[in-house]
């Protein structure tokens, strides 16, 4: 059975540049994973703090399902507690306070085992200048597609 992806973070991969990935885990509560199969689940504005040696994802925002009870209402934007080993909180929090590099969520998925999991990636920041350079050649790219599509 393959991954089901339920969220993207289009925004990450515009605004930064992708070094490392890895396969993280959350503390979720039950109402979350229901929202989640839903797909009401947003990871834009999202990032990854390291807190007390524990790793956080702050900012992803899943929405409260109406089919749950009232007075059980978590808040959608909770700090969420990724479940990582020890060694890669370590390594990672090293290049985070070394290089300036950032955390971010990538996608939230469901792996073959039908536990949601999150893909975050050790990033580095692009410049203006950067995206745009990306920008051309994605575009340069679609239109050498196109080109050789019409001529077939």
């Amino acid at each position: 059975m393959p991954i089901k992806i339920v969220a993207k973070n289009k925004k990450a991969f515009h605004d930064y540049e992708i070094i490392e990935k890895l396969e993280a885990g959350i503390e979720l509560l039950g109402s979350e994973v229901k929202s989640i199969r839903m797909g009401r689940v947003n990871l834009k504005d999202s990032y990854v703090r390291i807190v007390k040696g524990e790793a956080w994802v702050f900012g992803m925002h899943i929405s409260f399902l109406e089919s749950t009870n009232p007075h059980y209402k978590p808040d959608e934007k909770r700090p969420r507690k990724l479940l990582l080993h020890r060694k890669q909180i370590d390594k990672w929090l090293g290049r985070v306070k070394q290089e300036g590099l950032a955390i971010v969520p990538l996608m939230l998925y469901f792996n073959e085992r039908n536990k949601a999991k999150l893909q975050i990636a050790l990033a580095k920041g692009k410049k203006l200048h950067d995206k745009r350079e990306t920008l051309k050649r994605k575009t340069a790219e679609r239109e050498a597609r196109a080109a050789m599509k019409q001529r077939y």
